[in-house]
């Protein structure tokens, strides 16, 4: 794939980029190797600094960004001034935090004593270079929600954003120049996948984090388990949406269409199978429809847009592909479906109903704005159709019954269960999946921990 600015609206190629050949690829090993000597020493007032400039300089430039993001991958244009404040919002947090959730830990001064130290304590340490191979779909947040507690835990990192989204990695090496990190704290590798394997596995990366694809995270888990280093994947995620029969039904069914249309449906946590009790099924089914059917489809850059196109032809393509084996295996379509005449690679916002268990859009992850529809008899048919998934990012689950909330929570196979409302990342909570989702967790104390050297230190009396 090259390594291009392709505006989907309309498939014009605006920017192409050489990628990075070993010469300049090993510079900036070298350089990171380096800077992590230094930079590792750093108090944490002098990063927090650094990183609330970051922020600063971030919402300056928040208007010509989102403006970059939109035009890369196609995101209306008022998500992405959302998306590079919530990135700013990010930085802040963990200029604000870092300190204290990466403070030394006393043990219990009995277990101290009990081991015959006179002193005992857990330190939090920097590993390195820590490489990141991050997903075009949020630009900006899927790195800054990366870099800002590695940076702040001491670490450095680099970046092989996606192809298609080279501005914006360019950007964001410059951001972090500009607000007063080294060079070798932050740098871009503009490298096609296939370099990413030797760059693993050199002992210079000391660890990796990847938000993407299924395939690319068994490549860079196998590579980095050969050569025993740590790695964090958030990969695919199918997340289902369950609404009770106690629910408020239009609440639900308005909030719904946020959560499957969300960054036009190209997101790993928005909703995909909606499963609904079939007391308030038909109910939910009619309001559900009618909010994707009123959504506007059309140019990003337009602030009046709701759905833009999708990022890639092949991305819309794979979409319609889900969508025909479905229709062909007896779905049926209560909205959308048809892929419209023009230029871009657009898709309407969709509801198939009727869905078994051998269609490949119920195993498979839509990424574009199609929902599944699920009718359920009762929760435990509920939580099973919700389970019956490889992926276990995150769940919705709309109920004002108590005990339902503690079955659910209890039962559903998924990182985060969001009671009432829409699945969202935020800096204090830790993000991440179980089963094919990936492993390890982002943001939180558990995120900039993940990165680290748990060190237990020990003194004699």
């Amino acid at each position: 794939m090259p390594i291009a600015t392709v505006n989907p609206a309309n498939g014009e190629t605006l920017k192409t980029y050489e990628a990075m050949g070993e010469e300049e690829i090993e510079r900036r090993l070298q350089l990171a190797e380096a800077t992590f000597r230094t930079y590792r020493t750093t108090s944490f007032d002098k990063r927090a600094a650094l990183l609330r400039r970051a922020a600063d300089l971030l919402d300056e430039d928040q208007q010509s960004i989102a403006r970059v993001m939109t035009t890369e991958m196609g995101k209306p244009v008022k998500q992405a001034r959302a998306e590079a404040s919530k990135c700013a919002k990010a930085m802040r947090w963990y200029a604000d935090r870092a300190a204290r959730l990466l403070a030394d830990e006393e043990p219990d001064a009995s277990d101290v004593k009990d081991s015959g130290a006179s002193r005992a304590v857990v330190r939090y340490r920097p590993l390195g270079p820590v490489l990141a191979v991050m997903p075009w779909n949020f630009p900006l947040w899927q790195v800054v929600r990366f870099a800002a507690p590695a940076l702040m835990a001491g670490n450095v990192g680099l970046l092989k954003h996606a192809s298609n989204v080279p501005q914006t990695a360019l950007y964001l090496e410059d951001l972090f120049h500009r607000a007063g990190f080294t060079e070798g704290c932050f740098q871009t590798l503009l490298i096609g996948s296939g370099a990413v394997d030797e760059i693993l596995r050199d002992e210079r990366v000391k660890a990796a984090t990847l938000t993407g694809s299924e395939p690319a995270g068994r490549a860079v888990a196998s590579t980095a388990g050969e050569m025993i280093k740590k790695t964090v994947l958030e990969l695919g995620g199918s997340d289902p949406y369950i609404v009770m029969p106690s629910a408020d039904v239009d609440r639900a069914a308005e909030v719904a269409v946020t959560a499957r249309v969300q960054n036009n449906g190209q997101s790993c946590i928005a909703a995909k199978r909606f499963i609904v009790h079939t007391d308030v099924y038909d109910a939910f089914a009619e309001r559900f429809t009618e909010g994707m059917k009123a959504l506007k489809v059309g140019d990003p850059l337009d602030e009046g847009t709701d759905v833009g196109p999708l990022a890639s032809e092949q991305g819309r393509q794979d979409l319609e592909e889900l969508v025909d084996d479905a229709v062909r295996g007896g779905a049926s379509v209560l909205c959308g479906g048809e892929r419209p005449e023009g230029p871009g690679w657009y898709y309407p916002p969709t509801v198939l109903a009727g869905i078994d268990r051998e269609m490949r859009i119920h195993r498979e992850e839509a990424f574009g704005p199609v929902a599944t529809l699920y009718r359920a008899a009762d929760l435990d048919e509920a939580v099973l159709i919700a389970n019956d998934s490889l992926f276990g990012l995150s769940s919705n689950v709309w109920t004002r019954d108590e005990a339902e909330v503690d079955r659910f929570v209890r039962d559903l196979e998924a990182g985060s269960v969001f009671v009432n409302g829409m699945t969202a990342s935020h800096p204090a909570f830790p993000f991440g999946g179980v089963k094919r989702s990936g492993y390890g967790r982002e943001l939180s104390g558990h995120g900039i921990r993940e990165f680290c050297n748990i060190t237990t230190v020990w003194q004699g009396a």
